[in-house]
């Protein structure tokens, strides 16, 4: 869990940790906006809560242990039982809770189990919990959709720059407007081919239910390498390169540029 968040909810401020597939709130933070003592192990202990995680982990789990589960469960609710969240990771193998140490040390739910537990605190408080997490996304989401943008437009620029050296280099002044047309086409499945290894046809034909082209599907990586691959390809035409040269130096560009972006911290915490 190498990301973290907070979000404020009731004056409380709690941190959300993700990985590559979850969001996890902590429980322990929520528990600053609970008057009076409450305990996460009393929420656990719950007949109810235990069926609810049961359910969840049924879904999401495919390593989850139901024969300790089944254990728990006839236990649940009992008031000699005693259920921490270490007890039940390791008993069941669940993966919607997780008990931490260190920097972002405390009990971390799924966002899923954790708005069931905002529900303990009190009906206002998980109202509140569920609009802040969402508010958070949509800046995400938000933020994520102008740097697409961004880029798009930016290889839309260096696109112009592109097929301006074409046609002052490559197009013979004889050449009727399909002709050019189609040598437009090859020169841009040329960065197609060179960046995701396949010409726009084919993609099309293997993705015929997806909405747009190749490019608009492109990651925001691949558009930053794309816009960058316009402006060589165009400096290369310019200096008299063949298409095939010129192909072999764009392919070792983006696998090369390709590399360095999916390793930068920084365009990650854009995502």
């Amino acid at each position: 869990m190498a990301k973290s968040k907070t979000i404020n909810v009731k004056g409380a401020s709690i941190t959300i940790l993700q990985n590559e597939t979850s969001e996890f709130i902590s429980l322990t933070d929520m528990l600053k906006a609970k008057d009076g003592d409450f305990f996460i192990s009393d929420w656990l202990r719950n007949r109810n809560t235990i069926e609810y995680l049961g359910i969840w982990e049924s879904v999401y789990n495919p390593d989850f242990n139901y024969g300790e589960f089944a254990i728990i469960k006839s236990q649940a609710g009992l008031n000699s039982y005693k259920l921490s969240v270490k007890d039940w990771v390791a008993k069941t193998n669940a993966i919607g809770l997780k008990a931490t140490t260190g920097r972002y040390g405390g009990t971390y739910a799924h966002s899923d189990i954790a708005f069931e537990f905002g529900m303990w605190i009190s009906p206002e408080f998980k109202i509140y919990l569920i609009k802040e997490f969402q508010r958070l996304k949509d800046v995400e989401n938000d933020r994520l959709q102008l740097n697409w943008n961004l880029q798009r437009t930016l290889a839309k620029v260096n696109y112009r720059i592109h097929t301006d050296a074409i046609k002052e280099i490559l197009v013979p002044k004889e050449l009727s407007k399909q002709q050019i047309n189609g040598l437009y086409a090859s020169e841009a499945d040329l960065l197609n081919v060179a960046l995701f290894g396949i010409t726009a046809k084919e993609w099309r034909d293997t993705n015929q239910d997806a909405d747009g082209n190749i490019r608009d599907q492109a990651t925001i990586e691949q558009l930053v390498v794309l816009s960058n691959m316009e402006s060589i390809n165009a400096v290369l035409i310019h200096q008299g390169l063949e298409q095939k040269e010129r192909l072999i130096q764009l392919n070792k560009m983006a696998i090369s540029q390709m590399n360095s972006l999916l390793g930068n911290k920084n365009i990650q915490k854009l995502k």
